[in-house]
């Protein structure tokens, strides 16, 4: 009776110790760290001291399989979870999503690291690997890691993700996240916040300081910004932005619309291939450029605005809601003229739509 007591117990323990043997915990030393990760959820946070901490929980039939690695790679300390196959198998099958992704890997583990082109960065060297939430036969690693990363404040940290989610929460540094498909939020962050992702939406709460959010395929919105630069651009999809203050400020879509309430800065620029641009502008500014391929703009501004005005519509009307504009020149598909004291400059193109400039 007292063996096969034993014997249960020894179970028990065998069962339970590759859960155990799943979860990680790695400290990264350094004012410079780069994180690698083919697939999985990352979280990152603000954190205390002087070193970043990664914690990690593996999944899938095959997370055993998975091997992390940590030194440093191009004079900066990485962690780098190795996936040992070219063919990688979301578990769940994604959780639902059609997931099918290629980009390449280089040997050391690394990839991505956005150099400021999310059209670009998950192609070159390295060698190609497919991730994806069908099972093909028996071929093929279902693992993924979820990264929980723990960061304080001033560090300049690159944060690289192939497939899955990315939330930042309350960190302060330099902050790149640069991932080939996945969605993207972030809360509350203050200095430099670079965001590029292949295909995916980008979301931004609150930030101070210098803003680049960039995505293939997939809508960006954000509010509550307050800096230097500001940047929005995707390649298909729409961009919403709020409460946005910055010197230079440019939004551009490939096709999509624009809209922008309670924004200022002295340079400013919208752009779509097609689609509306609705901007409603609380400030002076020294310079504002919108253009569509197709679509209505709207631009509201403070009824103090002085600017020099040129608007010109391939087919649609201009209409001037509530503003006196001195004309110089008018035809039936352009206007320049003068609002107040002319000091500040607006142009606006549309290929095909109405234009409507009024006061805020």
């Amino acid at each position: 009776m007292i063996a096969r007591a034993l014997l249960l117990v020894s179970g028990v323990a065998m069962l339970t110790l590759p859960a155990a043997a799943q979860t990680s915990r790695h400290v990264l030393t350094g004012d410079s760290v780069a994180i690698y990760n083919l697939v999985g959820e990352l979280r990152v946070e603000a954190g205390s001291g002087s070193d970043v901490v990664v914690e990690i929980q593996r999944a899938g039939a095959d997370a055993a399989k998975l091997d992390v690695q940590t030194g440093p790679i191009r004079g900066r300390e990485t962690l780098r979870v190795i996936y040992p196959d070219d063919l990688i198998i979301m578990p769940d099958g994604g959780a639902g999503r059609g997931w099918n992704t290629t980009l390449r890997v280089r040997d050391d583990g690394t990839f991505g690291d956005d150099r400021g082109d999310h059209r670009r960065s998950w192609y070159g060297e390295g060698h190609e690997v497919r991730i994806t939430g069908r099972r093909h036969g028996g071929d093929g690693l279902e693992a993924s890691a979820d990264l929980r990363v723990i960061v304080p404040a001033g560090k300049n940290i690159a944060l690289n993700l192939g497939v899955g989610k990315a939330f930042v929460t309350n960190v302060a540094g330099t902050i790149r996240v640069s991932v080939a498909s996945a969605d993207v939020s972030t809360d509350r962050t203050k200095g430099t916040l670079h965001v590029a992702t292949g295909s995916g939406n980008v979301d931004l709460r609150s930030a101070s300081g210098d803003v680049s959010l960039a995505t293939g395929s997939g809508d960006i919105t954000a509010s509550g910004i307050d800096g230097s630069v500001l940047r929005l651009e995707t390649g298909s999809g729409s961009i919403t932005l709020s409460d946005g203050k910055a010197a230079s400020i440019h939004a551009e879509t490939g096709s999509g619309n624009i809209e922008a309430t309670g924004a200022s800065g002295d340079d400013v620029s919208f752009e779509t291939g097609s689609g509306d641009v609705d901007v409603a502008l609380i400030a002076t500014f020294r310079s504002v450029h919108i253009e569509t391929g197709s679509g209505d703009v709207t631009l509201k501004v403070p009824p103090t605005t002085g600017a020099e005005v040129d608007i010109d519509t391939g087919s649609g009307d201009i209409d001037f809601g509530g503003l006196t504009l001195q004309v110089r020149r008018i035809s039936h598909d352009h206007v320049a003229g003068t609002l107040g004291d002319g000091k500040g400059r607006v142009s606006v193109e549309t290929g095909s739509g109405n234009v409507h400039l009024q006061k805020l």
